[in-house]
């Protein structure tokens, strides 16, 4: 996981300074291009009477034509933390206090990698798109999460686990109202994304390290819920922002010790 988010950032930051190199003094003019305004004209009266002046215009303008769009994306990539809220609560609750978690390495990430939408202007667009989502929770305690059991349960073990993780991956699917200003001298705008988001279940998984066993992986559902439910919000300037989701539907099912106890995550957002 640390080697694919690296080699992400490495990708979109590779990808920023190249869209920076590519000259911005070009004339040409399509469907969907930011052109660059050079005449600037002057009104006045007296000695302000019009005029035209042919020093170069250092705002740009884009022209977004309204339309539908498909295709591939690798976009709205989140990395940040993730945080249970038992009951409105941060504090775990005496039925949940075996997953007692290091916050600092409790994390979230994610991407979309393909989107449907339709744009009505340069400023808004609305769009469905389909990507991936993982949360990872850093267990504190020495213990191993139960697989194919009839609810949500553990086994105290007298290991030392140097980590011990409890995850889950979902397939996303949010539905995005995307708004922008215009842009500034320097072609960055401010950007605002928001909307509801659902997830369909891929897989559980505890993940273990010890001198004892070494490195040890179990997959199962673990009683993550399947179809979760929830809205997230995003907010930034130029490629950069910060996002935040919260999940309405409780993170398991069929468990009912674990009802009310629900998902919050936060963090950046890039290519957003």
């Amino acid at each position: 996981m640390k080697r694919l988010i690296f080699t992400i950032i490495i990708c979109v930051a590779a990808g920023t300074a190249f869209a920076q190199a590519i000259p911005t003094d070009s004339t040409h003019t399509t469907k969907d291009s930011v052109t660059k305004k050079r005449v600037r004209v002057k009104l006045g009266v007296g000695n302000d009477a019009p005029a035209i002046s042919n020093t170069p215009d250092t705002a740009y303008h884009a022209h977004k034509a309204p339309g539908f769009s498909f295709g591939v994306t690798f976009s709205r990539i989140d990395l940040g933390f993730a945080t249970l809220i038992d009951h409105g609560s941060f504090t775990l609750s005496p039925n949940n206090q075996f997953l007692s978690y290091r916050q600092w390495k409790t994390s979230n990430f994610g991407f979309d990698l393909v989107q449907f939408g339709y744009r009505f202007n340069s400023a808004f667009k609305i769009y469905v798109s389909g990507g991936f989502d993982w949360t990872n929770i850093r267990l504190r305690k020495d213990i191993t999460i139960q697989r194919n059991a009839p609810v949500l349960t553990y086994t105290e073990d007298d290991i030392n686990y140097s980590k011990n993780k409890f995850s889950s991956s979902y397939l996303r699917i949010p539905l995005s109202f995307y708004y922008r200003s215009h842009e500034d001298a320097s072609g960055n705008y401010f950007r605002l994304v928001a909307g509801p988001e659902i997830g369909v279940l891929l897989n559980g998984r505890v993940k273990q390290i010890s001198e004892e066993n070494g490195k040890q992986k179990f997959n199962d559902d673990y009683h993550f819920t399947k179809l979760r439910k929830g809205a997230f919000i995003r907010v930034g300037y130029g490629i950069m922002g910060i996002y935040a989701k919260y999940y309405f539907s409780d993170m398991f099912e069929n468990s009912p010790a674990q009802a009310g106890l629900k998902n919050f995550s936060f963090g950046l957002t890039l290519g957003f």
